[in-house]
C-alpha cells in the first residue's frame, strides 16, 4: 500500500509541473504537439549576451549497446549505451561551433552516465562540470524515481542566468519529454529562456547540422 501510495503521489506532482509549464502556440491551437523552432542568427546575438540555459543532449550513440535494466553501473561504462565515433566527433564539432559563436559558458551541469561524461570532454575540454544525479536518464525509470529528476531540471531551466553567462545542461532526450513533450535528436541545443519561480520559456533548437549555416 504504501508503494502504491507513493506512485500516485509521484504521478500527482509530475502532472501538477506540467500544468505549471507556459502556454505553447501549439497548447493554444489544441494540438497538443510540441513545436520544435529553429533557432536564427538572432537567436546566437541573444546568447552573447547570455542569460539563458543550453539543454544539450549528449551526442550519437551505438543503439546495438543498450543501457543495462532495471540499472546502469555509474562506474561501469560497458553497462551502458555509449558513444560511437560520430558521437564523439559531432560533440566535438558541437563545443567547437559555440566557441566560434563567441556564446559565453558558464556554469555546466550533466547527467552521470558515460555518454554523457564523453560528449563533455571533447565539447567542453579543460571546463569544469558538476555531475548532477538529478539529470540522469528518465526512460527505465519508475514515476516515483523520476519525480526529482524533472523537479531539478525544472528548477535548473527556471533559475535566473547572470548576464554574460548561460548555463550549459548536458543530459538526456527522455528527460525534456517527461517535461515538456519535446524528444530532441542526438548533439541537438536546446535554448531556455529563464524566468524564475519555476518558469521557463522554450526559445529555439540547434541541430548539429545548423551550426555553419548559423555561424555564417
Amino acid at each position: 500500500m504504501p508503494g502504491i501510495l507513493l506512485r500516485r503521489l509521484a504521478v500527482a506532482v509530475i502532472a501538477l509541473y506540467g500544468a505549471l509549464l507556459p502556454v505553447t502556440a501549439e497548447a493554444e491551437s489544441g494540438s497538443g504537439k510540441f513545436v520544435e523552432i529553429a533557432a536564427t542568427p538572432e537567436t546566437i546575438r541573444s546568447l552573447r549576451a547570455g542569460g539563458f540555459v543550453l539543454y544539450l543532449r549528449h551526442g550519437n550513440t551505438d543503439n546495438t549497446r543498450a543501457d543495462r535494466v532495471p540499472e546502469v553501473d555509474l562506474n561501469d561504462c560497458a553497462t551502458q549505451r555509449p558513444l560511437n565515433d560520430e558521437g564523439r566527433d559531432v560533440a566535438a564539432r558541437v563545443g567547437e561551433a559555440i566557441r566560434k559563436a563567441r556564446i559565453p559558458v558558464g556554469e555546466i551541469r550533466i547527467s552521470p552516465l558515460c555518454r554523457v561524461l564523453d560528449t563533455v570532454a571533447v565539447a567542453f575540454p579543460g571546463q569544469a562540470a558538476i555531475v548532477d544525479m538529478n539529470l540522469m536518464y528518465t526512460a527505465n525509470l519508475t514515476d516515483v524515481q523520476k519525480a526529482p529528476i524533472i523537479a531539478n531540471t525544472r528548477r535548473l531551466l527556471a533559475a535566473p542566468v547572470p548576464p554574460g553567462s548561460n548555463r550549459v545542461l548536458v543530459a538526456h532526450a527522455p528527460n525534456l519529454m517527461d517535461l515538456i513533450g519535446y524528444f530532441p535528436r542526438e548533439a541537438t541545443m536546446v535554448v531556455f529562456r529563464p524566468k524564475g519561480a519555476g518558469g521557463f520559456e522554450y526559445v529555439a533548437s540547434i541541430a548539429p547540422l545548423q551550426w555553419p549555416e548559423l555561424l555564417r
